[in-house]
């Protein structure tokens, strides 16, 4: 990476379980960063892992070539960015802002564009693997928009994801991270109805759980299973099912599994922020 890359200024707006790590290794690669969080107690975090924090988000919209967002729900993005702080009215031309957030595709072709009207590149660049990977540095990131702003921030999305795949244009990030979470949750699910069912008739679960993770029905919510949440269960599978609607796709499974999870939910899987 050129010395002119590692000195770009990266603000993070968010600095909850996923975006206190990621503040922890733009630091260390050398980036100079700002973090703004409404949470005061994120102050000291932020700062002893090599960060300044900012006493509001502007100061990040006017200092920082390029800004992370990493705030939980899709009204918290908009808001921050053309609501009544209207953040993209401050970036200088040039700035690349990266969503990590959730949210729906269609929002972000839609902030995009009031973006552009600034002078401003906005892309989507969302991760997976959860909290723990968030915590190596080896998140999966997909990131959405033009191949050039893509290739200009990619070195900053290195430094706390092992892989980075562009998807296409603005917003097929957000398509890709539903469908993860599409497939995160089914599994999810039957990893419950099967242990469930073996259960009834008597099989030691951790055995079985243990052998499963090397057969053919081995994945991740599986392998997690007793350390994950499911408080992000209900936002990821509605923004699936108005995806579907938009599309006019049928996806009944997903339908179903977002009953299922909303059974689920009160059990409390994990106590890690997983599927984010």
């Amino acid at each position: 990476m050129r010395d002119s890359q590692q000195r770009v200024n990266v603000g993070v707006l968010g600095a909850g379980r996923m975006g206190l790590p990621i503040i922890g290794h733009l630091a260390r690669a050398g980036y100079p960063t700002t973090v703004y969080d409404p949470d005061q107690a994120k102050r000291p975090l932020a700062e002893a892992r090599g960060a300044r924090f900012a006493d509001a988000a502007t100061a990040i919209a006017e200092a920082c070539a390029a800004i992370l967002v990493c705030v939980g729900y899709e009204d918290q993005v908009t808001g921050l960015l053309t609501g009544g702080t209207g953040l993209l009215g401050r970036m200088r031309q040039g700035t690349t802002v990266a969503v990590l957030s959730t949210i729906s595709p269609e929002q972000m072709t839609t902030l995009a564009r009031r973006a552009a009207d600034f002078g401003v590149d906005l892309i989507d660049a969302t991760v997976c693997r959860g909290g723990d990977a968030a915590d190596r540095g080896d998140l999966l990131s997909f990131v959405g928009g033009p191949a050039a702003v893509v290739e200009r921030i990619t070195p900053v999305l290195r430094t706390y994801s092992a892989d980075v795949v562009r998807t296409g244009d603005v917003g097929t990030a957000q398509a890709a991270k539903a469908a993860n979470n599409l497939i995160l949750w089914a599994c999810l699910v039957a990893d419950h109805e099967g242990l469930a069912l073996a259960s009834h008739y008597g099989v030691d679960l951790e055995a079985l759980r243990t052998a499963l993770l090397t057969s053919s029905s081995a994945n991740t919510a599986l392998h997690n299973w007793g350390r994950q949440t499911m408080a992000w269960a209900e936002d990821d599978m509605r923004i699936v099912a108005d995806m579907a609607v938009r599309a006019g796709i049928a996806l009944p499974q997903a339908g179903v599994n977002r009953e299922i999870c909303r059974a689920l939910k009160p059990r409390r899987y994990d106590l890690d922020t997983y599927g984010r």
